[in-house]
């Protein structure tokens, strides 16, 4: 049994103080005691020394990231000698970059990455997972080589894991061949059912939080055939997918399919809670508001769609109408979670000329911001996660009071302190699944997971 005294903790409704947090030895809330404080006989502690915490927090889940490409972040923020730079330049030194990766590099990568995440605020790792092959597409010995690899990463770091193999199968909707970088990518559906199984298998031996999921990497690379089929293999699992993050690939698919990214999806496939659209940066405002009232998740990776001019998400509409948001660092060039938040309510502000635009009459913008995250976070990872109380997973994050950004600071203005005015030092512990994995600020193996990932960058210098 753990037990955790907060001084004040963001509980299911509100705000409380003197709050003890009970952890059973599988990682879940067994128990949360309000109202007593430190060293009261009737907070019924069964442990002689509850950690002590100022401020207790639910840590979201990290809804959407590609691992790897932690290792290319500063690589790519010259011209590359096209008219203009975009996404589409970016990509393919991506693809570049990619091609020198190997098993032992995906694995240190990822296990630096997870760690970030956990000292950012995260306690989960949503991992949308198209890395299968050999650089020439070769399948390894173990086709689940590079899933194996993620997962042999969260046993480092300790972080929960929802691992979304990705179906990755044309260079567009023309069903082109893929390009050497994006041969590593591919799966026909029979090859894809294995990995699944074969990642299931593996999944099973984790700790018991972890998951998977099936992903679609987008309308461009999957035939409509096929998202279907796994759509149905994914079932109450969750579900994800890129849509509509550039304009040029709403053209493409428009010009293939008849239709626009997130209006084919909503006539053609089954679209509810277990749905993390990804992006949703190109979006008119009738798909804006169906989409947001088919339950679905938008997957938003604020400092990711910045720095690859992707656009800014209608978030004010899709609150309107209901929508569920979670956050993700995607391509992983900076891992914070107070930047995304902030980003993510200064584009809307920005936008629209206005002030407080994510907020609501009861809550402030980091609040709300933070509430919404969680919930759809949880939704996005398929964990039972995002608030504390009994039965769900201690996915727990902690403030330091004694930051100079939060002294006399109480109620939503923590929050709004953290995500506005401060950053991710302001974060004293985080917890997942109970697994206390940051203490004082830092990762407990913090400097061996660094080391390792020293070695790749200094293995791959110069491949861009």
């Amino acid at each position: 049994m753990t037990v955790i005294y907060a001084e004040t903790a963001l509980l299911a409704d509100r705000w409380h103080k003197d709050v003890h947090v009970h952890i059973d030895s599988a990682g879940r809330i067994c128990d949360v005691a309000i109202g007593h404080p430190k060293g009261d006989k009737n907070a019924d502690v069964k442990t002689a020394s509850p950690i002590h915490v100022s401020c207790l927090l639910p840590a979201p889940a990290n809804a959407h990231s590609h691992a790897f490409q932690r290792a290319m972040a500063g690589l790519t923020e010259r011209r590359s000698g096209t008219t203009q730079d975009s996404f589409w330049s970016w990509r393919d030194l991506m693809f570049r970059f990619l091609d020198q990766l190997t098993p032992d590099h995906i694995e240190a990568i990822a296990a630096f990455v997870q760690m970030e995440m956990l000292e950012a605020g995260y306690a989960t790792n949503v991992e949308f997972h198209y890395v299968h092959h050999n650089p020439d597409g070769t399948a390894y010995d173990n086709p689940a080589e590079m899933s194996d690899r993620i997962m042999a990463a969260t046993s480092q770091s300790g972080i929960g894991l929802t691992l979304l193999p990705v179906l990755y199968q044309f260079g567009g909707c023309d069903l082109r061949p893929l390009v050497r970088g994006q041969n590593r990518f591919h799966n026909n559906l029979d090859d894809f059912a294995r990995l699944i199984d074969l990642v299931q298998t593996s999944v099973a031996k984790l700790n018991p939080d972890a998951q998977f999921g099936i992903a679609a990497h987008s309308l461009r690379a999957v035939v409509p055939d096929s998202i279907a089929a796994i759509r149905a293999m994914a079932a109450s699992r969750p579900f994800h997918m890129h849509v509509a993050e550039q304009r040029a690939e709403i053209e493409e698919v428009k010009a293939a399919l008849g239709a626009r990214p997130v209006e084919w999806l909503l006539d053609n496939t089954d679209i509810d809670e277990t749905c993390c659209l990804i992006h949703c940066t190109q979006m008119l405002t009738d798909e804006t508001e169906r989409l947001a009232r088919s339950g679905a998740v938008a997957g938003l990776c604020p400092i990711t769609e910045s720095s690859l001019g992707d656009g800014i998400f209608d978030g004010v509409n899709w609150i309107a109408a209901g929508g569920q948001i979670a956050i993700g660092s995607d391509s992983n060039i900076r891992i914070s979670l107070a930047e995304e938040m902030r980003t993510l309510e200064y584009s809307q502000r920005l936008r629209d000329q206005s002030r407080a635009a994510l907020a609501d009459h009861d809550r402030s913008c980091g609040r709300f911001i933070f509430d919404a995250i969680n919930t759809g976070g949880a939704l996005a990872a398929g964990r039972k996660t995002g608030i504390i109380a009994t039965g769900y997973w201690a996915d727990l994050m902690a403030l330091d009071d004694d930051a100079i950004h939060l002294v006399g600071r109480d109620g939503d203005c923590l929050i709004d302190s953290f995500v506005f005015a401060g950053d991710d030092r302001l974060i004293s512990d985080v917890w997942a699944a109970g697994r206390h994995m940051v203490q004082n600020g830092q990762h407990i193996d913090h400097a061996r997971i660094t080391a390792n990932y020293r070695t790749v960058l200094a293995a791959l210098r110069d491949v861009i």
